[in-house]
């Protein structure tokens, strides 16, 4: 029996275990939201429009697309279609989690979906998938997501003000311990064909289309990859039934 499914019996030993388990995570994630503060402004947001877009974005990839996007003087509906095209994956975490969380009330889903990222998703779904009968792993699941969430605003924090006086921060690269961090939790999901294409696809097919105007190139990239992988998972899936 691991550590974490030891704490079963208090719904804070959950919040406390998920916020832990995210500590590595958010590591990565601290200088990437230190750098979006320190752009965010450069780029045209005010301070409090920055803030505003971590608290109510809560998305790194989608808000640092969007800041490429608002210096480039890119219309607004091509601003949302972009995001919202890079962001369509976290339905897909919503759909597998949705057999753990349907039993919770919506004063509960709502949250948890608000504050659902790539990070949150990860640690979650390992804990909601260990067999053990703690009723409280929606817990663990919101420790994990208040941690990312209070980090992500802080770091926004610090960019805005420490990080205007950090002389060209943009080059110093730390933006890849993100990156890093991204690549870490995809390659424990690449388990059959399916997910395999889907990256090699999304990866080459953002390279190709790198030159497109207003970076419409991670959209295209993002769409060619979904509809790679959902027409192989279901060939997949038609080829078993046959079988």
């Amino acid at each position: 029996m691991t550590m974490v499914s030891k704490l079963t019996q208090r719904p804070w030993h959950e919040f406390w275990a998920g916020a832990r388990q995210t500590i590595p995570l958010i590591v990565g994630a601290i200088p990437f939201g230190i750098i979006f503060g320190t752009l965010a402004q450069s780029s045209g947001l005010s301070f409090g429009g920055a803030m505003g877009m971590s608290a109510v974005v809560f998305a790194g990839s989608s808000q640092f697309i969007a800041l490429g996007l608002l210096a480039a003087d890119t219309p607004i509906g091509i601003i949302i279609l972009t995001t919202w095209v890079v962001n369509l994956r976290h339905l897909l975490y919503a759909v597998s989690l949705v057999p753990y969380v349907k039993h919770l009330s919506q004063t509960w889903k709502l949250p948890l979906g608000f504050w659902l990222t790539d990070e949150n998703f990860m640690v979650a779904i390992q804990r909601y998938r260990q067999d053990d009968p703690s009723p409280h792993k929606h817990w663990f699941q919101f420790g994990s997501a208040l941690a990312m969430y209070v980090n992500w605003q802080l770091c926004t924090l610090l960019g805005l003000t420490l990080g205007q006086s950090i002389p060209n921060a943009s080059a110093w690269g730390l933006d890849f311990a993100m990156v890093a961090t991204f690549i870490g939790m995809t390659i424990p999901y690449l388990t059959n064909r399916p997910m395999v294409a889907t990256v090699v696809t999304a990866g080459v097919t953002a390279l190709l289309a790198r030159g497109l105007p207003h970076q419409l190139g991670l959209m295209v990239a993002a769409i060619a990859g979904i509809l790679v992988g959902v027409l192989l998972e279901n060939y997949s899936k038609k080829l078993k039934e046959e079988l």
